[in-house]
């Protein structure tokens, strides 16, 4: 390349030096015309060149950046890798050795993770981007997710069981199916830097609004908006809003059969979407950091009327004021070896349409731990009364407009203490094979529960405990592509007698965009 530009640069030269000592002046007509002929061509000889030229120093300012690049990439690499410095022998005290020149260096150590990541982020930079109306980025992911399962027993929702129900005369023993609704749709945008703080938002949707009329109802799911948060982020402040998985509740099964709605969601998981506003503070202190956070939130009522754009206040709403929240955690810095800890209060006022007030309260705790290289537990639990609007306990089924529940039934519901928990061993053999054990409890005390029962029908059929485990094994081929098995029972008891056990064994296959 080098020599092929000091080629250029001589032909050049040689071209002005032609065009200099070509005569001007003293010359006959014909040979004026020759001789400006002959400078035409050379003058569009040197413009040719000079094109040439700088095509050719712009393709090697290119080349320059490119390498430059690939050469910041290995020295960051290779000194990711490099051993600490020691002593050479014989040198003098607090004297440094001097550095190894770059035979004596050890080659930089890629490992198959590195180059998987490397190849996902060239194709990534390769695909053509979401437009948005701003000038910031706009990302579009998702999971387009089929599960195929069958089912043994009664359950209250064939898609996603929570709970197993009492077989009645004729039903059948079970059922099988298939469905693509818990399929998710999210997208992404990275805002500008306010005040100092970056600023991101996301919004994430599935198929489980509901199911429409006519054919295909079963399958075709509406649309639901799941997710739908913003925030800024400063060096060791945050502050959030939106629609977000509980903040005090952070930690979720990891289950393929169980998206729409979270593994162990009337069995101890309190997972319910809820609207909130809040602050985070971290502190760092080298080894870990302790994070508070602090929240306004409105818990959504457990919805049984179906589909309806009507929406009348809640107990908590019509409290006029919000619930409180506030979670303190302190976590490691080795993404590797992840340990999390964290304890969250709740407070939870609340009026109901007979004008009893009830103050509603809990305690909950949360964890996250390596045992191992390859293992992990997760899970929490909690304990308080008047908090079922979060999930983790079975929740009742009012009949429409049953007046007598939502003034009279509702608010000694309220009242009753109500306790559960989940817990989950993760096996993680390496990046494409997983195994996951989860099993979950949650519910009130039968006691309290079996003495308000005369208040409301609705009471009668309200199981006081239930309980859910599960198994699967997750394969990741490639990092946009997995399958899962997934065997789960639920073992739910009534107010009396034999508890309803139904099983569920499916196949869960996504891909992920």
């Amino acid at each position: 390349m080098a020599s092929r530009r000091w080629g250029v640069a001589l032909g050049c030269v040689a071209c002005a030096i032609g065009i200099a000592s070509a005569p001007v002046c003293g010359q006959s007509g014909s040979g004026q015309s020759a001789e400006q002929t002959e400078l035409n061509a050379r003058i569009e000889a040197l413009s040719e060149s000079l094109d040439q030229t700088r095509q050719e120093l712009s393709a090697s300012r290119q080349e320059i950046k490119e390498l430059r690049w690939m050469l910041e990439q290995v020295m960051d690499k290779m000194g990711a890798n490099a051993p600490p410095a020691t002593p050479v022998a014989g040198a003098p005290p607090g004297e440094k050795a001097a550095a190894p020149t770059p035979s004596e260096q050890q080659p930089a150590q890629i490992t198959a993770d590195d180059w998987q990541i490397a190849n996902a982020r060239i194709d990534e930079l390769a695909q053509d981007k979401v437009e948005s109306a701003l000038k910031y980025r706009l990302k579009l992911s998702g999971m387009v997710l089929l599960n195929v399962f069958s089912v043994s027993g009664q359950v209250d929702n064939l898609d996603v069981p929570t709970i197993a129900l009492l077989p009645f005369p004729g039903a059948s023993s079970g059922a099988v199916g298939a469905s693509l609704r818990q399929s998710i749709v999210e997208l992404t945008g990275i805002g500008p830097h306010i005040f100092g703080a970056s600023t991101v938002g996301d919004l994430q949707a599935d198929f489980f609004g509901g199911l429409p009329p006519g054919y295909g109802s079963n399958t075709s799911g509406l649309l639901r908006l799941r997710i739908a948060r913003l925030r800024m982020d400063w060096a060791h402040t945050s502050l959030f809003g939106g629609l977000d998985v509980p903040f005090f509740s952070p930690n979720l099964p990891t289950s393929y059969m169980s998206v729409a709605i979270p593994g162990f969601a009337a069995a101890g998981n309190l997972w319910v979407w809820t609207p909130a506003v809040g602050v985070e503070q971290r502190v760092d202190t080298g080894s870990a950091q302790l994070k508070i956070q602090a929240g306004l939130m409105d818990p959504p009522t457990y919805q049984t009327t179906g589909v309806t754009t009507l929406r009348t206040p809640s107990a908590a709403e019509s409290s006029r004021q919000p619930t409180y929240a506030v979670r303190l955690s302190a976590s490691g810095r080795d993404d590797r070896r992840p340990i999390a800890f964290g304890i969250s209060g709740i407070y939870s006022p609340q009026r109901y349409a007979g004008g009893e007030t009830v103050n509603g309260w809990g305690g909950v705790g949360d964890w996250r731990f390596a045992v191992s290289r390859y293992a992990e537990l997760s899970g929490e639990m909690f304990l308080g009364k008047g908090i079922d609007s979060f999930g983790g306990v079975p929740s009742p089924s009012p009949l429409a407009g049953d007046y007598r529940y939502y003034a009279i039934a509702s608010p000694a519901l309220a009242q009753i203490t109500m306790s559960g928990g989940w817990a989950q061993l993760k096996l993680k053999a390496d990046a494409k094979n997983e195994f996951n054990f989860g099993l979950g409890s949650g519910g009130r005390d039968s006691a309290d529960l079996r003495s308000i029962e005369p208040l409301d029908v609705s009471l009668e059929t309200l199981s006081p405990r239930n309980q859910m485990v599960f198994v699967n094994y997750i394969f990741r081929p490639r990092s946009d592509l997995l399958f899962s098995p997934q065997f789960e029972r639920l073992r739910t008891y009534p107010a009396s007698g034999a508890p309803s056990i139904a099983d569920q064994v499916g196949v869960a296959a996504g891909f992920l965009f």
